[in-house]
């Protein structure tokens, strides 16, 4: 047994291949898995049933696991922030700041040919796609 919290075989393999700058899709129910993402990435399904595994679950174990330089997420065209994203910035840290996306911009940056890894949730909040960029691990100071 791992004894981090990040304990996915999957992800795990796809993060030791993902490096500086790789991004990870962390998505919704109501995502469109097949057409709104890399489709040369790797996919982890999630989605058991409606609101299990939720994102900020995935997101806690992420952090715990890769460095983050930043984050975009998916937002309404008009209204309120959604809530979900002061959960993301808890979640997240100090130092990271949410870079909004529109729907459509959202789904081609997704698209990208540096979205390694995909993971598909059962999230039913809408609004609660993140897409992590992996950051630097620095070497240890001499």
């Amino acid at each position: 047994m791992l004894r981090g919290a990040l304990l996915h075989p999957g992800i795990l393999k796809s993060l030791g291949k993902a490096g500086h700058g790789s991004r990870v899709l962390i998505a919704d129910g109501n995502y469109p898995f097949s057409t709104g993402s890399n489709p040369a990435a790797d996919h982890v399904y999630l989605n058991l049933t409606p609101g299990i595994v939720s994102v900020t679950d995935v997101l806690k174990a992420l952090v715990t696991a890769i460095p983050i330089e930043a984050a975009h997420v998916m937002v309404p065209p008009e209204g309120p922030e959604p809530p979900i994203f002061a959960e993301f910035r808890e979640i997240l840290g100090e130092g990271i700041e949410l870079q909004p996306l529109g729907r459509f911009e959202f789904y081609d940056t997704a698209r990208g040919q540096d979205t390694a890894l995909v993971i598909a949730t059962g999230e039913q909040r809408v609004w609660s796609n993140i897409l992590l960029t992996i950051g630097v691990v620095p070497p240890p100071e001499a």
